[in-house]
C-alpha cells in the first residue's frame, strides 16, 4: 500500500471526506460543516491511496496546553492495516509539547486507544448538542 500523507487542506474533496465518514462509519458529516472544523483545526492528517481519499484525522489545538485529537477515519479497505493508528501516532507527534493531548472514543475503541498510551479520564464532561443520540452511542451516562 503505497501512502502519500497531506497536512494541508489544499486541494481536499469535502464531498470526498464527507463520504469517508459515512462509510467509515462515524456518521454523517455535511461538506461544508467538515470544511469549518478542518479549517479551525491546528493539525491535520490525509491519507490517500492512488488519489482516493482513505483517512483522515484532525487536532483542535492552542499551541501550548490542549490538544483534541478527532474525526479520526478509516477507508473499510483500509481498516486493520494499521493505518488508523498511523493517523492517530501523526496527531499525537505533532501535539507533542502540549500539556494534554485528549480524545474521546467510539464506545468500544477504547482498548485501540489504550496501546498508543491513551488513559481513561476520571473526570471528563461534556455537553452535546444532541444528548439522546450521545447516549445511544454510549458515550455519556446519567450516573
Amino acid at each position: 500500500m503505497s501512502l502519500e500523507w497531506r497536512h494541508t487542506l489544499e486541494a481536499l474533496d469535502w464531498n470526498e471526506l464527507s463520504r469517508l465518514y459515512e462509510i467509515a462509519p462515524l456518521g454523517t458529516k455535511k461538506p461544508a460543516d467538515l470544511q469549518v472544523v478542518f479549517s479551525n483545526s491546528l493539525f491535520k492528517c490525509l491519507v490517500y491511496e492512488d488519489g482516493r481519499l482513505v483517512g483522515a484525522g484532525r487536532a483542535v489545538a492552542d499551541g501550548l496546553d490542549c490538544s483534541y485529537i478527532c474525526d479520526v477515519a478509516v477507508h473499510p479497505d483500509c481498516q486493520g492495516t494499521g493505518l488508523g493508528k498511523a493517523i492517530v501516532a501523526k496527531l499525537v507527534e505533532f501535539s507533542r509539547g502540549h500539556r494534554k493531548i485528549i480524545l474521546y472514543a467510539v464506545a468500544g475503541k477504547e482498548p485501540f486507544y489504550k496501546k498508543l498510551g491513551f488513559k481513561r479520564m476520571r473526570t471528563a464532561m461534556a455537553i452535546f448538542g444532541n444528548e439522546q443520540q450521545a447516549r445511544e452511542r454510549g458515550l455519556i451516562d446519567d450516573s
